[in-house]
């Protein structure tokens, strides 16, 4: 699915001599590194303040902590997504409020939204699914005229943008009141362990989660707020910074991949290509190419391609709001009609930076001679 080793290959010169800089300086923690990414980063995404984090998850938590939501807020998320979304809004004992998706986008649907709010409501996380933003327009009218916050999930979308109505474009992350990333090695920007990221433009919100980060403190051994151990060690922000100035290069050599994928499964019935919302260049990064497959041949075709040495993912086989951790009698199956269709078609072709021609074409024509037989 992924090819770390050959991207590997292109930076392994700057990496290695970032990492033995690491070494040599022994600054494994809050090091020079760690403060250089920070504002690369920040110049990248056009943000004021970059928070970096042990992991995705951590950060998505912080960025709660940081608007200091209570016990028994509710938060609305998507019911298709991966489960950190969710974990984190019911550790801090928030009450998850899961609404359904666009069949089209994968992304959360703004009218599911609207429909979901209460006078408990107090944030709106919408997770810019497979590496395309939700509908921020439609996302962020609804915060304003309900006086919520707004906190992406841009796990799967860095380096991606979106052009509001207005024209005005922004970096996927940089739109809402705060925003969350994870470098997960997979990931378009990825290190070789954990590690996360926080963004916002919102001084005063930034000075909070700095502490936060760091077990409250501002000044050593001072706790000023209730924090957390959620710190991007400096290896893995050595590795991010040999890979920060080529993200633009792999995202396109992502969109590339996936335009051929898109091309290869032209005219065929039963299977339904991702869509690609909006033509700017950068508005799509392909963290995943997730194919639709109709008339229940997905599980088949899993076992066909991992039979012929191809890897897939499944992503995401349970809707969230019919795993054990977050049943709720809350929900209504009805109010869930795209999830539940989705997570018996999706499937997720390999999606990397060294893909090849080669490749492509043998992974295609599997899965075209499959539905077709």
């Amino acid at each position: 699915m992924v090819d770390l080793k050959g991207q590997y290959e292109g930076i392994k010169e700057q990496v290695n001599s970032s990492i033995t800089e690491v070494l040599d300086s022994s600054a494994f923690i809050n090091g020079p590194h760690v403060h250089a990414f920070q504002k690369e980063l920040e110049d990248y995404l056009e943000v004021k303040h970059v928070i970096p984090c042990a992991n995705g998850t951590d950060a998505l938590q912080i960025c709660m902590m940081g608007l200091g939501l209570e016990p028994g807020d509710e938060v609305i998320t998507a019911d298709f997504t991966f489960a950190a979304t969710v974990e984190v809004i019911a550790l801090l004992n928030l009450t998850p409020v899961l609404v359904d998706v666009e069949p089209d986008s994968f992304n959360i649907d703004p009218k599911a939204i609207e429909k979901a709010i209460t006078p408990k409501t107090k944030a709106i996380v919408p997770v810019h699914l497979f590496g395309q933003c939700a509908n921020m327009d439609a996302i962020m009218e609804l915060a304003e005229k309900h006086n919520l916050y707004v906190i992406e999930d841009n796990a799967q979308a860095i380096g991606a943008s979106y052009i509001s109505q207005d024209g005005k474009k922004q970096k996927a992350g940089a739109i809402g009141h705060v925003a969350s990333t994870s470098f997960f090695p997979s990931k378009n920007l990825g290190c070789y362990g954990d590690g996360g990221a926080i963004f916002t433009n919102d001084d005063d919100l930034a000075h909070t989660i700095r502490g936060m980060v760091n077990h409250g403190m501002y000044k050593r051994y001072h706790h000023d707020v209730v924090g957390v151990n959620s710190r991007l060690d400096s290896i893995q922000a050595a590795v991010l910074r040999a890979k920060l100035p080529n993200l633009d290069a792999y995202n396109k050599k992502r969109r590339e991949a996936a335009e051929k994928y898109t091309k290869a499964f032209e005219g065929q019935s039963d299977i339904i290509t991702p869509k690609v919302l909006r033509e700017e260049a950068d508005g799509h990064v392909f963290h995943q190419y997730t194919l639709r497959i109709l008339n229940e041949k997905r599980d088949n075709l899993v076992q066909h391609l991992n039979d012929n040495g191809v890897p897939c993912g499944v992503y995401y086989p349970i809707p969230l709001h019919l795993q054990k951790a977050y049943v709720d009698e809350r929900y209504n199956e009805a109010d869930f009609p795209v999830t539940n269709q989705l997570v018996k078609e999706v499937i997720s072709l390999p999606m990397h930076t060294e893909l090849d021609d080669e490749q492509i074409e043998y992974i295609t024509n599997l899965v075209i001679d499959f539905v077709n037989n």
